[in-house]
């Protein structure tokens, strides 16, 4: 899932050319956001997984007086491409000047977090107009540490020194727990990940694309690239860290990369794919319940989130009739020709293959 900045109104989504077929669901116009389907969109398998950058580190970007940007410390190390990678994400180098106060992403199964702040006159930063804390690591936890970065940058401001900045950041990485400027203490533990999982809201998106959503809920099952452009970054920040819930039952976070840019080095592993997804009778019902659940009013996203995973989990029942002990007897497989035979419309049998591709069921 690639998100990235677009110079339109609209938040617009590229999932792949959607065939009208048997109980194919009709074609409407997208409430309040666009959402635009075409041959021209890139549709992106899940590709062999890069090399991982290295995990955990902590830096400072400055912009001067002068308007120059430089990295000017760095803890323990960064690599070159990481390091330039992040100076894009720093909105200090942009050439709008629109300040971000905190963006997160991910390169290569390695999460990044920047808070951006002004510097005050009564700053001891006296030469420095702005900066930007920058940290990565391995978990998705916005929450945490937007909350982290931001008693960073309290400590940068107060001291004008990394020093402090490093102990603390040490003192969390060891213990989980450090002390704010302010006699608050930071911890760890009070951030959990499931907490950040369920922050965005389903109902919202359920209510700009209504009977759509099934669109988003079938390339997810297929393990699909969706593409998601808009012309502010946290606006594709809010909208895109809550699809993964529409696929509850795999709690994977790691298919999220919520700030793309569109150049070579970050599209790389993002490889384009002509094959179209085509919707049946079944979609509709997950559609209509989709819709059904999050216009309850008496229902929280939680709730939602639980009664589209029960409806993927009656998805699988559909498969089970049709899959088979593997040769080595450690996992189950389909046979696809008890698929064929049971004469499911098109629709529904390519769909019913390719979840089971997703799933790693095919034989090899």
């Amino acid at each position: 899932m690639a998100a990235a900045e677009a110079a339109d109104t609209q938040l617009m989504l590229g999932v792949g050319l959607i065939g009208e077929d048997e109980g194919a669901l009709p074609r409407s116009p997208a409430p309040q956001f666009g959402l635009r389907l075409g041959p021209g969109w890139p549709l992106l398998p899940r590709s062999p997984a890069p090399p991982a950058v290295r995990s955990d580190h902590l830096s400072t970007v400055e912009k001067d007086t002068n308007g120059e940007v430089l990295w000017v410390w760095c803890y323990p190390s960064t690599t070159a491409t990481l390091r330039n990678l992040l100076l894009r994400k720093c909105c200090l180098t942009d050439e709008n000047k629109l300040l971000h106060p905190f963006v997160f992403g991910q390169y290569r199964r390695t999460w990044f977090y920047i808070t951006t702040v002004e510097v005050p006159d009564s700053s001891v930063l006296i030469k420095v107009t702005h900066f930007s804390i920058v940290l990565t690591a391995k978990d998705f936890n916005p929450e945490k540490y937007a909350a982290f970065t931001r008693i960073l940058c309290r400590m940068y401001l107060k001291h004008g020194s990394p020093v402090k900045m490093m102990e603390s950041y040490i003192a969390v990485l060891t213990k989980g727990i450090c002390q704010s400027e302010e006699n608050g203490s930071f911890l760890s533990k009070d951030f959990d990940a499931r907490k950040a999982y369920l922050a965005g809201s389903i109902k919202d998106i359920v209510s700009q694309f209504g009977m759509e959503t099934v669109i988003l809920h079938t390339a997810l099952m297929l393990k699909k690239r969706i593409v998601v452009y808009h012309p502010k970054i946290e606006a594709v920040q809010e909208f895109t860290r809550t699809l993964p819930a529409l696929v509850w039952h795999r709690q994977d976070w790691t298919i999220l990369h919520s700030y793309v840019h569109l150049s070579a080095e970050e599209l790389e592993a993002l490889r384009m794919c002509p094959e179209a997804m085509t919707m049946g009778k079944l979609h509709k019902e997950i559609g209509q319940l989709i819709v059904q659940s999050a216009e309850d009013p008496e229902k929280s996203d939680g709730q939602v989130i639980q009664d589209i995973s029960l409806k993927t989990r009656e998805i699988f029942t559909h498969l089970e009739p049709f899959s088979e002990v593997s040769g080595d007897g450690e996992k189950l497989v389909l046979n696809f020709e008890a698929l064929k035979q049971r004469r499911f419309p098109p629709a529904t049998e390519n769909f019913l293959y390719h979840l089971a591709a997703a799933e790693q069921m095919l034989k090899i």
